[in-house]
């Protein structure tokens, strides 16, 4: 352990301890000598201005001053090598998997983290290649508007943007009060109260333009709320559920998707025969027919009536275009 993680070390341990911390116990803790362990003591006392105290029968052991260690913190933020490392990794994935979007505003803190590693551990090696990240439906996503929504939603200002919705292919002018950026499927959504609606919506940021922040602060609705709207129903179309799908499985892909994570509300059950029954709510059908035909003969929508009449006529059309 160098000194940077047994300085963090010694602060963690006597902040957490409400009684004179031995000095046996201090030394296994960081890993040192006794001459060492003084050293790191005296420079947590007098160069960082930590309250320590000796015990006044026991010279022996140390602690925080009673009312000055709740308050006392070390200068900075301090993080140990393990952490850094951590961090950084997670910042190659972030770059890997949405190349552009957050990995430029990270880029100063990536190389802060580097050279701090450098100065604890020069041994120390980030095999990041050994991560492979592989993007699957990834729309292009600009970075400004990107920035400014994500803005919005950490200040809580209202937001108006232009938007070109995908279905209908037309452009309205909305004025929202943001309420969460949300990632799915390896791409980005705002959750919104829409002004102008008078209603919760979601919007996918690649399709917006042109937005920009407004002094006026923003509504907050209550998460509960946003949640029975917005997280209720499968996928990412909002709405309360209008019915619940009940999907077979052939036991062959039952394997698979006995283990997937469908709605957090799904509802699963092993057949007699090895097949599958999984059960999920669902406000709008399109996204969950599209999970299921990727089964191709494994599956089956089996309920409710209209659901698999949709999904047959899906398959007679699809079989139409390969006459």
């Amino acid at each position: 352990m160098d000194r940077y993680e047994r300085i963090l070390t010694l602060h963690r341990v006597l902040k957490s301890a409400h009684y004179p911390v031995p000095l046996a116990r201090l030394m296994d803790e960081l890993e040192c000598s006794r001459a060492t362990l003084y050293r790191d003591i005296a420079f947590l006392r007098d160069g960082l201005g930590a309250p320590i105290e000796s015990a006044a029968s026991d010279q022996a052991a140390f602690r925080y001053e009673v009312g000055e260690g709740e308050r006392f913190e070390l200068p900075g933020l301090w993080l140990t090598s393990d952490e850094l490392a951590a961090l950084l990794a997670l910042n190659e994935l972030i770059g890997r998997s949405g190349p552009g979007v957050l990995a430029g505003a990270l880029a100063p803190f990536k190389a802060r983290i580097e050279r701090l590693l450098t100065g604890q551990d020069k041994e120390k090696s980030l095999p990041i290649e050994r991560i492979r990240v592989i993007p699957w439906g990834e729309r292009k996503l600009d970075q400004q508007v990107f920035r400014v929504v994500a803005g919005a939603v950490l200040e809580r200002s209202r937001l108006r943007f232009s938007y070109r919705a995908r279905t209908t292919d037309s452009d309205s002018k909305r004025t929202v009060s943001p309420q969460r950026l949300t990632h799915y499927r390896d791409n980005w959504y705002l959750d919104v109260w829409d002004h102008d609606r008078e209603a919760l919506r979601s919007f996918a940021v690649d399709r917006i333009r042109d937005a920009h922040a407004l002094d006026e602060p923003a509504i907050d609705v209550p998460e509960t709320d946003l949640n029975e709207w917005l997280a209720s129903s499968y996928g990412i179309f909002a709405g309360k559920p209008k019915a619940w799908a009940t999907i077979r499985f052939s036991a062959h892909a039952a394997r698979w998707v006995a283990d997937e994570h469908w709605h957090s509300q799904q509802k699963g059950d092993w057949l007699p025969d090895g097949r599958y029954e999984l059960k999920v709510p669902y406000s709008k059908s399109r996204e969950l027919l599209m999970d299921v035909l990727k089964y191709g003969p494994d599956a089956e929508v089996v309920a409710p009536l209209p659901l698999r009449e949709e999904m047959k006529s899906l398959l007679h059309m699809a079989l139409g275009g390969y006459q």
